[in-house]
């Protein structure tokens, strides 16, 4: 039986894969390109970013690839305010992306579609078109917004909290609409059913994954760190405001109490595009800000502790999954444990500066040594083609199981 053809809407190119939501949708994708011919549509918000065009082609029966210049998509949905939609559906509003989809499903007749984020929903057609469509909102974005606007006052705050009320409206419109709408973990996918209980029935959790033969510790890797430091080390894009407010709570308030114990200890924060804000950071002692690094493995295997002292999390957090699969110990919040099936207490966790430094104590005094079972609780739990397994469910609910074999590079179709 021939391949059949799938429409992939994704709201930012899926390569490289270095941060949370390209991750998956790279996953995604190279999980769907092994059953379908993939018409991929995605945007691109970095302009190096089409330089890895070439590294899609072997997934993709088709690309079509739309610049996103974020200046220009904040214009168009700041003009939403006066219209009443969420700000992030005029913000990936594109005609030429809207033209691309209406020729692909013409062309192709794809009758299987999967828009990854709600903000590509808008380009797929109204039920009753037949086919199968699958909406995976990751997380529920419409909350994280909900927390955003807890931690800020005045016209950030109502904007904030504006999008939250008008996200999740769209959000349960979009979960009507589609045949399956698919989260992160089964705590966002409980949420989402506590928030649109009228399509509670068709949502659905399929958890993150990891490489763990990337990730793998038994790799010879090159220390980044200088002699007689002991790295605590924060991985993350660095200009997700999550992160930032992360990275500046410990620094601030945690790495301190820290040092005063351990004045070697220094706390790196890795991640690509850190804010002004971010690199404002080195001002405190012992804070490094590395910027993008062609490798974060390096970092997580010579590290002490991993950290992730999130205050704000949704979902899966895949910078815990890579640390435990590095092998190394990960001292977090409960948020960013929040997302994770955790078969027992996870001891290296605190909600408040003084928690998560007791906690960082322990391990740089030996009180709390690695725990090597962490690796293989991920590597029992979170690999990927078994998670990814249920898209394909849930796509051919109503068809015949597509058994062509895959092979790359794939041949136009």
């Amino acid at each position: 039986m021939s391949r059949e053809p799938l429409i992939l809407l994704v709201h930012r190119i899926p390569y490289p894969p270095n941060k949370g939501d390209k991750i998956r949708s790279f996953h995604l994708l190279d999980y769907l390109s092994r059953h379908y011919w993939v018409h991929l549509g995605t945007f691109v918000d970095d302009p190096a970013d089409f330089g890895y065009l070439a590294e899609l082609a072997p997934y993709c029966a088709d690309v079509h690839a739309v610049r996103l210049r974020p200046r220009w998509a904040q214009a168009r949905a700041l003009r939403g305010l006066s219209n009443g939609v969420p700000l992030t559906v005029p913000y990936y509003r594109s005609l030429s992306m809207a033209r691309w989809v209406r020729r692909t499903l013409r062309r192709t007749g794809a009758r299987r579609q999967v828009a990854f984020s709600a903000a590509m929903a808008q380009y797929l057609p109204e039920p009753g078109s037949g086919g199968r469509r699958i909406l995976d909102l990751v997380d529920v974005d419409s909350d994280k917004w909900r927390q955003y606007a807890e931690r800020h006052h005045g016209v950030m705050g109502w904007v904030y909290r504006r999008e939250a009320s008008r996200l999740l409206a769209y959000e349960r419109r979009q979960a009507l609409a589609f045949d399956a709408t698919v989260l992160v973990s089964e705590a966002e996918a409980d949420l989402f059913r506590e928030r649109a209980p009228e399509a509670a029935h068709r949502v659905e959790a399929v958890t993150n994954g990891v490489d763990t033969e990337y990730f793998s510790p038994d790799r010879d890797y090159p220390s980044p760190y200088g002699a007689g430091e002991r790295p605590l080390v924060f991985t993350g894009a660095m200009d997700y405001w999550a992160n930032g407010d992360a990275a500046a709570w410990f620094a601030e308030d945690v790495l301190p109490r820290i040092r005063e114990r351990f004045p070697e200890a220094v706390f790196y924060i890795v991640g690509a595009r850190p804010t002004a804000a971010v690199k404002a950071l080195e001002r405190f002692p012992g804070v490094v800000v590395t910027g993008a690094v062609r490798d974060i493995r390096p970092y997580l295997a010579y590290a002490e502790l991993a950290v992730a002292p999130l205050r704000v999390a949704r979902g899966v957090q895949n910078k815990v999954l890579e640390a435990f699969a590095m092998d190394r110990p990960v001292l977090a919040t409960g948020a960013a444990l929040d997302g994770l099936h955790l078969e027992r207490g996870y001891p290296l966790q605190g909600d408040t500066s003084q928690e998560l430094a007791d906690q960082a104590t322990l391990v740089l005094t030996g009180d709390a040594p690695p725990d090597s079972r962490m690796r293989d609780w991920v590597t029992r739990h979170y690999e990927w083609a078994a998670h990814l397994a249920r898209f394909r469910d849930l796509l051919e609910e109503e068809a015949e199981a597509v058994t062509q074999p895959y092979h790359r590079p794939l041949e136009a179709p």
